[in-house]
């Protein structure tokens, strides 16, 4: 089939999502011919579902601390964190129409809690700055002469020619949402290194038959420490593990798999979980002896209700072979003390990551080596820019993933003419 020549443009945006349209904006704002191509039937597909539909968007800390949540690249991202910061971002919003807050951990939101709003925000400012959307349009691949980039074909057979190429077209989590890793594909195809991706911020698998009994319990403040099999620490957390049909999740979880999954990939490792980190091992011993003078005549099912989920009982008992009927005034002491040292040190084995259809975000990517970290424009390809997931680029929770999307959108989309 003949391709259909579709005019000239000054900026091809590849992906609608968010390193996407503010690349669009940006390079509309300088006063370029800018046309999206989204290959869903709306932008901001995986924006819809992030922070489980309320979108936090950025984080309100010092941008110094940002770089301390990169786990991959931060010096790369110095320069348009720089350029477009998160006080820029909150900015940008605010002054586009979307009422924010902040929350625990300086997370940023939409006021409203609904994702919606900012897409709807985001797509209002790129029809008021003339930048052209076409959705439902896939892009196959690059067209590009000697070493400069011509425009992009699509899989209709359409050539749609530009000055500039923007691919940023995401990850490969959540496919679902359009993240299959066109422009990996694209990108290998003209000389680019591609980073090997793994799952980010994603739950972990257990091989504890046990844990599945505790399904959908989530431990508030809990004590996290992982150390390969000889006892090596490898990570020190605090905050909340759920545990889930496979395994454990929750955002210390999520957080942890993202530093350590490489390890994981090669050995085992186990997470030692201190479900009451407040009190030492002889404070928590008092507490119990209190509670055995108090109601020693309950069974012990029973008096731990005071102390512990009412799920999470039955599994510790069984782990440390205290029958739960047992009297806890009939407690013998190695008994006692095995219960206590089982709050502060709940040990579970992790054998993988999960996989890509449930990590937020992905790991590797585009090799920063082969791009311009002042525009993100490409070293090989002239013309041809990166934004977003699909560099080699990641950062932890809390909206700093989100603020990376924004910095290199900004960078890509209006700096990128410059250099």
């Amino acid at each position: 089939m003949r391709s259909m020549h579709q005019g000239e443009y000054d900026v091809i945006v590849v992906g609608g999502g968010a390193a996407g349209l503010m690349a669009a904006i940006f390079a509309a704002d300088k006063g370029e011919k800018v046309l999206l191509l989204e290959k869903n039937e709306k932008t901001g597909k995986k924006l819809y579902i992030t922070g489980k539909g309320r979108c936090n968007f950025t984080n309100a800390c010092d941008l110094e601390d940002i770089f301390t949540q990169v786990v991959s690249n931060a010096k790369f991202l110095y320069s348009c964190l720089y350029g477009f910061s998160n006080a820029d971002v909150i900015s940008f919003f605010e002054k586009n129409g979307l009422k924010v807050k902040e929350e625990r951990g300086q997370r940023m939101f939409p006021a409203s809690d609904k994702s919606s709003d900012l897409i709807r925000c985001l797509d209002r400012v790129c029809k008021d700055s003339g930048v052209k959307i076409k959705l439902k349009t896939e892009v196959v691949s690059l067209i590009i002469s000697d070493t400069t980039v011509l425009g992009v074909m699509t899989a209709d057979s359409k050539r749609y020619m530009a000055k500039r190429v923007i691919l940023a077209t995401g990850g490969i989590s959540y496919p679902s949402t359009g993240s299959t890793g066109d422009g990996h594909r694209m990108a290998k195809a003209c000389g680019h290194r591609i980073v090997d991706m793994r799952p980010g911020l994603t739950g972990m698998s257990t091989e504890d038959k046990d844990i599945r009994k505790l399904q959908g319990l989530t431990l508030l403040n809990c004590g996290i420490n992982i150390c390969d099999k000889s006892g090596k620490s490898l990570l020190d957390g605090f905050g909340e593990v759920l545990f889930t049909h496979f395994g454990v999740s929750g955002p210390t979880v999520l957080t942890a798999s993202s530093k350590i999954g490489d390890v994981l990939k090669d050995e085992h490792l186990l997470m030692h979980i201190d479900i009451k980190p407040a009190l030492s091992v002889d404070q928590l011993d008092k507490r119990v002896l209190r509670e055995i003078d108090n109601d020693g005549k309950k069974a012990m099912s029973n008096l731990s209700r005071s102390m512990l989920p009412q799920s999470f009982i039955p599994v510790i008992l069984k782990r440390c072979d205290i029958d739960p009927t047992k009297r806890g005034i009939d407690l013998t002491r190695e008994e006692r003390l095995s219960f206590v040292e089982m709050m502060k040190d709940f040990c579970v084995t992790l054998t993988s990551v999960r996989g890509f259809e449930e990590a937020i975000i992905t790991r590797g990517g585009v090799s920063v080596m082969d791009v311009n970290p002042q525009t993100m424009e490409s070293k090989i390809i002239s013309g041809l820019y990166f934004a977003g997931e699909i560099l080699d680029v990641d950062a932890l929770t809390g909206g700093y993933n989100l603020q990376i999307a924004w910095s290199t959108g900004a960078a890509a989309g209006g700096r990128g003419g410059e250099s």
